[in-house]
């Protein structure tokens, strides 16, 4: 990791195309600027671990950052994948507690980080930045939920078309997750997902050459997305 000297400009840019910071007045977006950095990190280098002080509030300049828990076997279940304008371990910020999960660059990524004794203060004086911590907080919430309800009821096949139909593509239109980081973020194994895939293919859903997954027909694709009920 390394640390990307930057103006105080350009913090203050970066803060105010946020969505938590982008109503502030220019008054607190330079207060907030002047506890803001920005670091860089390679491909497969860690951002923090779980269980660790919390650096911060951390917002994806650029690049592509994975979130992840690991079992006691060594398992990755991959929690969300990150992309440019993503904020992320805001729990660990407002609860005082260590880091819940584990980030790693999946390519070259800049972040920034925002001391969290900073974002605290905010959120003690300015009421409306407070509803959009909470705000934030819950949608997090609800997709946790909704993650949990698709591995209780979907089959590993739907919730594949589910993550593919979500998931950002490259300019070639692929994804850009490989089928060991899909089978993470699924909760599963690579095995289960390389038959699903299979599956998807011979559907004429998806389109998967030199591993390199990509939608061909979003309709069919939405059918299978919708679960085995529909």
């Amino acid at each position: 990791m390394r640390i990307v000297k930057v103006e105080q400009v350009a913090k203050t840019e970066a803060l105010r195309r946020n969505e938590y910071f982008e109503h502030l007045s220019p008054e607190d977006l330079q207060k907030i600027a002047s506890c803001v950095s920005l670091h860089e990190y390679e491909r497969g280098e860690a951002l923090f671990w779980e269980g660790e002080t919390s650096a911060g509030l951390h917002i994806v300049e650029s690049g592509c950052v994975k979130i992840y828990r690991l079992s006691p076997q060594g398992r990755q279940y991959i929690v969300r994948i990150l992309m440019e304008g993503d904020t992320f371990n805001e729990v660990s910020v407002f609860d005082r507690g260590g880091n819940p999960v584990n980030a790693e660059a999946l390519e070259t990524s800049r972040v920034w980080v925002v001391e969290a004794e900073c974002i605290r203060g905010l959120v003690r004086i300015n009421a409306d930045f407070a509803q959009k911590v909470i705000d934030n907080l819950c949608h997090n919430l609800r997709n946790l939920v909704q993650a949990v309800s698709e591995m209780a009821f979907y089959q590993v096949t739907h919730r594949l078309a589910r993550l593919l139909a979500q998931l950002p593509a490259d300019e070639h239109g692929a994804t850009r997750l490989t089928q060991d980081q899909i089978a993470a973020r699924l909760g599963t194994v690579r095995e289960v997902v390389a038959r699903s895939l299979k599956e998807l293919e011979r559907s004429g859903a998806i389109h998967v050459e030199n591993r390199r997954i990509a939608i061909a027909d979003v309709d069919v694709l939405s059918q299978w997305a919708q679960g085995p009920w529909n």
